[in-house]
């Protein structure tokens, strides 16, 4: 699939890694370091602009390896993009960590996956089918 893309940043565009990646590594975009305090969270911008295709979104998520190493984590994980939004892509940086982590321009901040997807039509009714499951949730199932 061919996605329109406008680089306003100083580096190459997303790419992915390995030929079975699902997710496109986004880099930071800044004119001076980022530094985030224990905790604080930052839109942190990539210099991207894109043109979806109608029925698909891009998934803004975490990187595993800098969750685990350093304790940044996105917010509102996946983050949406729709395929109607032009502005940049910013990526919602927060440390979970207890010291102080310093985003440097052009570092793997996050990764994108594009997706297709549906929308629905509500059909109002009085009740729902029956299933084994039932009103069941939140860790209900495997638990005997």
């Amino acid at each position: 699939m061919e996605v329109r893309i406008v680089n306003h940043s100083h580096h190459a565009l997303p790419a992915y890694a390995t030929e079975q990646s699902a997710g496109m590594d986004l880099r930071a975009n800044l004119d001076s370091p980022v530094v985030l305090r224990p905790l604080e969270r930052r839109l942190i911008p990539t210099g991207l602009f894109i043109s979806l295709p109608a029925g698909y979104e891009a998934q803004v998520r975490p990187r595993s390896g800098l969750a685990l190493k350093k304790g940044i984590s996105v917010l509102n994980t996946p983050g949406t993009i729709d395929a109607d939004y032009r502005g940049e892509i910013g990526v919602i940086l927060v440390n979970l960590s207890n010291e102080d982590f310093t985003v440097e321009d052009g570092e793997r901040i996050a990764q994108m996956v594009v997706a297709r997807h549906e929308q629905v039509s509500w059909k109002p009714v009085e009740s729902l089918d029956e299933t084994e499951r039932g009103a069941g949730g939140f860790g209900h199932t495997g638990h005997e």
